[in-house]
């Protein structure tokens, strides 16, 4: 997964500075030229729907999610194991919740056959693919890992959970920066 990782932020990262490119000439041929390539707008929309559907899973596999974790360093190793077995389980439940209402969204633009309200008319369906794979690559992840953490915690192996699932501490992601520095 931390390869999937990587290169989801890569490609990510690519299609943003793409649209960058694309709404800078954009801009410059407007401004200079009169004219316009229409549908900047519309691909940035597009690029940032499967961006951040893709988001969920990289901060799902790198361990980025947001959690104040203010108390749960001083609880007990127990009780930070149970408090990480729910994160853990919210998670699935969120990507399965996002999986069945995606469905719903994809199964009416099918019916539909929903376009664009713009100069390109995109059939909606393809960007909603891009989006809807997101949320079920997002869902499979977070349902695998609710499962992994599920089993570990009915094991007692509270010091593998608290492992593998406890939010980043600042000490960790100094670590994670020095290793990148490293690295480079």
């Amino acid at each position: 997964m931390r390869h999937f990782s990587r290169l989801a932020s890569w490609l990510f990262g690519l299609a943003l500075v793409a649209l960058s490119l694309f709404v800078t000439v954009e801009t410059i041929s407007r401004k200079l030229f009169n004219h316009s390539f229409e549908g900047a707008d519309e691909l940035g929309g597009y690029v940032l729907a499967i961006g951040s559907s893709l988001a969920f899973t990289v901060a799902l596999v790198e361990r980025a999610h947001v959690r104040i974790d203010v108390v749960h360093g001083r609880l007990p190793l127990r009780a930070r194991a149970v408090l990480d077995w729910l994160s853990a389980v919210s998670l699935g439940l969120l990507g399965g919740f996002l999986v069945y209402i995606g469905y719903y969204v994809i199964r009416d633009t099918l019916s539909y056959g929903s376009v664009a309200q713009s100069p390109w008319a995109t059939p909606l369906i393809y960007p909603q693919s891009g989006w809807y794979a997101g949320y079920v690559l997002f869902a499979v992840a977070s349902v695998a890992l609710a499962v992994y953490a599920t089993v570990l915690l009915v094991r007692g192996r509270f010091e593998a959970l608290s492992a593998h699932f406890d939010p980043m501490g600042a000490e960790d992601e100094v670590r994670e920066e020095l290793s990148h520095v490293e690295a480079r």
